[in-house]
């Protein structure tokens, strides 16, 4: 896509997410955004951004003034950092082995297993009183919630061996809701799929290898069901 578009539709968006209120985006505003096009965010990415920075002035009261473009900027380059994590590419423009997945990636702050499954299981559960594809899908996901709650219990306060088993375990059960998810996704939005995953690749292509354009594309192809499907990740970093 070229950079005068997106910024066209990141325009468009954000007269949206601000009732209709027109806000232009010109000058170095403009030339954010185009930059945000040439490090290769990919327009759902930056909307989700715009969406976390709106959400969040709505919640401390009733917004006086439309948000501007230059505001919602740390939540989209936040909501990109998260979408190159799930991907698995970097961001330098001339780096020429763009495709390595391992790029390095800062620490994360250590999250309290317990609370993790606590919200895994409280969102899977609203899933399951939901529409739902098949009686193989609700039945995965039923049994993907018995062994949360099973496991449980010893994720309050594990440590060092402990806490590596219950890891090992999510990653597991993440592994199973994704083979069910795939299972249960028809031709025709795997197709849909795969192509939303070729064009948020796209800025990226051609300083990957075969190999990490493959694994990319994988990676992207299943996040992309995941948010589809509205699931949550079971593993943890």
């Amino acid at each position: 896509m070229e950079s005068d578009e997106y910024c066209r539709q990141i325009e468009a968006y954000l007269c949206r997410s601000n009732s209709g209120h027109l806000v232009r985006i010109s000058g170095p505003s403009f030339d954010k955004v185009r930059e945000w096009a040439a490090i290769g965010v990919p327009l759902k990415v930056a909307f989700q951004g715009i969406d976390r920075h709106v959400q969040r002035v709505a919640a401390k009261g009733a917004r006086r003034r439309p948000v501007r473009i230059e505001f919602c900027e740390a939540d989209v380059l936040d909501a990109f950092d998260a979408w190159r994590r799930a991907v698995g590419v970097r961001t330098t423009a001339n780096t020429e082995d763009e495709g390595d997945a391992s790029g390095e990636v800062a620490p994360r702050r250590r999250q309290s297993l317990s609370a993790h499954i606590d919200r895994v299981i409280v969102r899977l559960t609203a899933l399951r009183t939901g529409p739902s594809p098949s009686s193989a899908w609700d039945e995965a996901l039923d049994q993907v919630v018995r062994q949360l709650d099973a496991l449980h219990p010893a994720a309050r306060s594990p440590r060092g061996p402990a806490r590596d088993a219950i890891l090992a375990e999510l990653a597991t059960l993440d592994a199973r809701l994704m083979e069910a998810a795939y299972a249960s996704a028809d031709e025709s939005m795997m197709t849909d799929i795969r192509r939303e995953a070729d064009g948020e690749l796209e800025p990226f292509r051609g300083r990957m290898t075969a190999e990490a354009y493959q694994s990319a594309h994988q990676r992207c192809t299943a996040r992309i069901l995941r948010e589809r499907l509205a699931l949550p990740i079971l593993s943890v970093d």
